[in-house]
């Protein structure tokens, strides 16, 4: 036998001797070992043949520790992530990459430019579908870069991209950053090189997908290597867009300055490169006060920027003003309203593509691109309702040529189905060509009195009491004398009210028929007003920032009309939330824009919004409302709630009603027409004066044109149903010329030795019409209010309404001692 075949036959018998051998390598009983396997006596444990340490004629070992005990094996995921295998997955990743990477470079090829082979019109439609507005007109003119000064093109590379001379056309960090934004939902958050952003507007869409950014940053590294630096600069100053519907700086320094490029100075080539990062936002004529505050900063970081590169003198620096831009010149198509409407518009879509995730810049690049087809909740004939109801009571009975209180008359209006809610119609101002600001939407004047309503939807929501433990209702009484302090804040306040009229003890009923600020002043305080403000904030007002204290009962906020119909609709929709929309919808071929709802969740009880309803019907066919809304001749019986306002100096003027159908708010504004001395073009003026009046209050032109526009467009006679047992709706006050003024049953809720009832007598004036049969309770009153009141314990008497001097609205008096209604 050979030596080979002895090999074999010396591995097939260990091979049966090692499968016959049980755990641990001992023999199997019964089994011979083979010759010379056993150690010798005496040996140590594992040093024979078998024991591991033999060659080929013992079984393979077993794996064994240090101490003598076999190594367990990795079993499930632990088999697969080690330290050194992990290093390894992520240095095949990297690989991986940028294999791809690679492959991605060489199968992307620069496109065609498109950018104006996309743009399309965008169609602003009526509820009903007729045609609005359209848009399709691309205002921009390519410029060559060598005729745009030197320093105003340094401007845009200081603003966006300081390494743009130096840089490989791409940002690895901000790029990286912005596509685990886009995987994560989050959007981009900026971080792209001027040249990316030349080729995303110029070669590419605004898209947020990773396939677009990664195609964008393959093309923007071809692109730097194919073209300058002026080239690429060139191209993105030229296909920017920076507002007011110009792409390219051609356009924009036209429309912010009326100047070509060429003759751009460097302060307003910083104010355009500034505009970029959001041009809508930053545009001077419409930017808010914080915006005005961004966009100055951002002008100085963009010269700082240029002193620090050594592109501009830090002596010339130093003397650069400001460059406010001229008023923007409109389209002749969005004359009158439909500028207005257009304008607000475009900002909701601009808006809702924020939230889906755009830069506000790209946002807008995305609408001016077009293919949109927006229709809004704006109905024909309402709207027309409302224009002329502006027309014949206000802009017919003041001449702005003539008189200079007439010219500083500013009118806004929104119109709100509480329902749905669905803005059925806007008025923003006498001509969008002529007064670009929206006065519907504005929200630097104060509301005054129109406050007041939220003050009581408060107290009844938080169960509030006076300062005697006494709960607040409409039938509550209260001190109305003029400049009394407040009791129970630490900060002092003594508003007077109008004329500085003292009342005397009062109901919260009468109150707010009459507008008493002592009396909401001390209601504001015995709420808390971080409560008040919380509940005006739950109702739709914009109150986050705002210090809670005492003066805030007048209305010193500023606020819109249209927050103030959004306040008072969530009122009329018995306490659910109503935020007022004026887009119905938006259809885009190659995306969708998502609308949030108009109608949210129950912010306050219906029994406080129901109250506060019933409480308002007092003010139009008791108070200050009584002569243009109780009294008009269209009424036709339709209830009606609502309030007056008037701020200080005149300054605003409003009224703001319901009936179950329609929520209209109506305010009026003075604003300086132009240059005036020291007087600038739209500083806020008193409108003393306006149409001959001492002073234009919100019974006055308000209320007359909500009336007007209301009672027509309202259409059938509605009754409001209303869930509360309180309130002028259900326990009407008696006709001042069949009762005898009463008594109160009680001293006031807060004593004051100096508060008397007024010694006038009452008015022997009879109404100039019956009081309206359309009021009747929702529950029977009590048959004796006196012994009996609907709304609160046995000790509080109803409504003492008379033995009150008329109400000032009404008598038209000059009111310049007034603080407010």
């Amino acid at each position: 036998m050979g030596r080979a075949e002895e090999r074999k036959a010396r591995q097939r018998d260990a091979r049966r001797a090692a499968r016959g051998r049980p755990p641990g390598g001992a023999p199997a009983p019964g089994t011979p070992a083979d010759a010379g396997s056993s150690p010798a006596e005496g040996a140590p444990a594992g040093t024979g043949p078998g024991s591991g340490s033999g060659d080929s004629g013992g079984a393979t070992p077993a794996r064994r520790t240090r101490g003598g005990k076999a190594k367990p094996k990795r079993t499930g995921i632990r088999r697969f992530f080690t330290w050194k295998k992990l290093v390894g997955y992520v240095f095949g990743f990297v690989l991986l990459g940028m294999l791809g990477f690679v492959v991605l470079y060489l199968v992307v090829d620069i496109p065609k430019g498109n950018a104006l082979a996309k743009k399309q019109s965008n169609i602003i439609k009526y509820s009903d579908g007729e045609v609005l507005y359209r848009d399709g007109e691309v205002n921009r003119e390519i410029v060559d870069l060598d005729k745009i000064p030197k320093k105003v093109q340094r401007t845009f590379v200081a603003a966006e991209n300081k390494s743009f001379y130096n840089d490989t056309g791409i940002d690895f960090k901000g790029t990286a950053r912005g596509v685990i934004n886009t995987l994560s939902g989050k959007g981009k958050q900026g971080g792209s090189t001027i040249t990316q952003q030349y080729v995303k507007n110029y070669y590419l869409s605004q898209e947020q997908t990773v396939t677009r950014k990664l195609k964008e940053l393959v093309i923007s590294l071809k692109v730097d290597r194919e073209k300058s630096k002026d080239d690429i600069l060139a191209g993105y100053i030229n296909t920017s867009y920076y507002g007011r519907g110009a792409y390219g700086i051609q356009a924009a320094a036209q429309a912010y300055y009326g100047v070509d490029a060429a003759r751009l100075n460097v302060s307003q080539g910083a104010y355009l490169a500034a505009l970029l990062q959001a041009p809508s936002s930053y545009d001077w004529a419409t930017a808010t006060p914080t915006a005005k505050k961004l966009v100055k900063e951002r002008w100085n970081y963009v010269l700082d920027n240029m002193v620090e590169e050594g592109w501009l003198d830090s002596g010339e620096r130093v003397g650069l003003k400001f460059p406010y831009p001229h008023a923007p010149k409109v389209a002749p198509g969005m004359k009158g309203q439909t500028g207005y409407l257009v304008q607000f518009a475009n900002e909701i879509v601009q808006r809702q593509l924020v939230e889906q995730g755009y830069t506000k810049s790209e946002a807008e690049a995305q609408l001016k691109a077009g293919g949109y087809t927006i229709t809004l909740n704006i109905d024909r004939k309402k709207q027309r309702a409302l224009e002329k109801a502006v027309e014949r009571r206000l802009d017919d009975r003041l001449d702005p040529k003539k008189s200079k209180a007439d010219a500083r008359v500013q009118a806004g209006a929104v119109s709100v189905n509480p329902k749905t809610g669905a803005i059925v119609a806007m008025y923003g101002g006498r001509d969008y060509l002529k007064h670009f600001r929206n006065n519907a939407t504005r929200t630097d004047y104060q509301p005054a009195s129109t406050f007041k309503p939220l003050i009581l939807a408060a107290a009844l929501e938080k169960g509030a009491t006076t300062q005697d433990g006494k709960p607040i209702t409409a039938n509550t009484i209260y001190s109305g004398r003029s400049e009394r302090p407040v009791k129970g804040s630490d900060i002092a306040f003594a508003p007077p009210n109008e004329d500085d009229q003292s009342y005397g003890p009062i109901t919260v009923q009468t109150a707010m028929n009459k507008s008493v600020n002592s009396v909401f002043a001390q209601m504001g305080v015995d709420v808390k007003m971080d409560k008040v403000l919380e509940v005006a904030g739950k109702l739709g007002m914009s109150t986050k920032g705002l210090p809670a204290v005492p003066a805030q009962t007048l209305g010193t906020m500023g606020a819109s009309p249209l927050e103030m119909a959004g306040a008072y609709a969530t009122l009329d929709n018995h306490g659910k939330l109503v935020t007022p929309r004026l887009v119905k919808s938006v259809e885009h071929r190659d995306r969708t824009v998502d609308l949030p709802d108009a109608i949210g969740d129950q912010v306050i009880s219906r029994g406080a919004a129901d109250s506060v309803t019933s409480v308002l019907t007092g003010v139009v066919d008791d108070g200050t409302a009584r002569t243009s809304v109780r009294d008009a001749p269209t009424r036709k019986g339709q209830q009606v709630a609502g309030k007056t306002g008037t701020s200080d100096d005149n300054k605003s003027a409003w009224f703001v009603g319901y009936t179950p159908k329609l929520v209209t708010s109506v305010g009026l504004f003075g604003e300086q027409p132009k240059d005036d001395g020291e007087v600038k073009r739209g500083t806020q003026v008193s409108m003393r004066g306006a149409g001959g009046k001492p002073r234009v209050d919100g019974g006055s032109f308000p209320a007359e044109i909500w009336a007007a526009y209301t009672f027509e467009a309202t259409g059938s006679r509605t009754k409001f149903k209303l869930d509360t047992d309180m309130g002028a709706a259900v326990a009407p006050p008696p006709d001042p010329t069949t009762r005898a003024p009463q008594t109160p049953a009680t001293r006031p809720s807060e004593p004051d030795e100096k508060d008397k009832p007024s010694t006038k007598p009452p008015s022997t004036k009879p109404p100039t019409t019956e009081p309206p049969s359309t009021k009747p309770p929702t529950t029977p009153p009590p048959t004796d209010p006196t012994t009996k009141p609907p709304t609160t314990p046995p000790t509080t008497p109803t409504s003492p309404t008379f033995g009150i001097p008329d109400d000032p609205d009404d008598r038209r008096a000059d009111r310049s001692s007034r603080s407010d209604e």
